[in-house]
C-alpha cells in the first residue's frame, strides 16, 4: 500500500457497499471490467439523465462501490477520486483515453459512447425510445481507483 492508497475495505464494509455496473451484462461489460482489473480503465462517463431517471445522486469523491461482472459477481472495490459534470462536447482526450477502451481521439470515443447511449438497451433503461445526445448533453465524468481486488474471495 502506498502513502496515498487508502486501506483496503474489510469484508464487513464490502458487504454494505453498493454495486457499480459498467454497461449492461455481456461482452461490453466484460471488456470494461477486465480493463478496470488490469488498471487501464480509471475513468467512466455517465449521463446525468440516467442518474435523474433512476433517482440516484451523482457519485461523490470518496464513495466506494463493488464492481460486478456479467455474472453479477463482485470482482473489485473502486473508490471515486474525482467527479465533474460537463457538456458532452467538452470531454477531453485524457478522459477518453483513461476509459481504457483503446480510444486515441475524442471523436472515436464519442462515436462509441453514442452507439451505446443510442442503443435499444439504454433507451429502454431511460424509458425514452427516441433518446439522443448532442454537444450540450450533460455527462458525469468520474475517475476512480481500485482499492481491492475481490477475485478469489468467492
Amino acid at each position: 500500500m502506498t502513502a496515498d492508497q487508502p486501506p483496503a475495505p474489510s469484508a464487513e464494509e464490502i458487504a454494505t457497499l453498493p454495486t457499480s455496473l459498467f454497461a449492461f451484462p455481456g461482452p461490453l461489460r466484460d471488456q470494461l471490467v477486465a480493463a478496470i482489473l488490469d488498471g487501464s480503465k480509471t475513468s467512466t462517463t455517465g449521463l446525468v439523465a440516467d442518474y435523474e431517471h433512476e433517482g440516484e445522486p451523482l457519485p461523490a469523491v470518496g464513495e466506494r462501490a463493488v464492481v460486478v461482472d456479467s455474472d453479477d459477481v463482485g470482482v473489485a472495490v473502486i473508490e471515486v477520486t474525482s467527479v465533474s459534470v460537463v457538456p458532452l462536447g467538452a470531454v477531453d482526450l485524457a478522459h477518453a483515453r483513461d476509459e481504457g477502451e483503446g480510444y486515441e481521439d475524442v471523436a472515436s470515443w464519442r462515436a462509441g459512447h453514442e452507439r451505446f447511449w443510442h442503443g435499444n438497451d439504454m433507451r429502454a433503461a431511460l424509458g425514452d425510445p427516441d433518446f439522443t445526445v448532442d454537444d450540450a448533453t450533460p455527462v458525469v465524468l468520474e475517475r476512480f481507483r481500485v482499492v481491492a481486488d475481490l477475485r478469489g474471495r468467492h
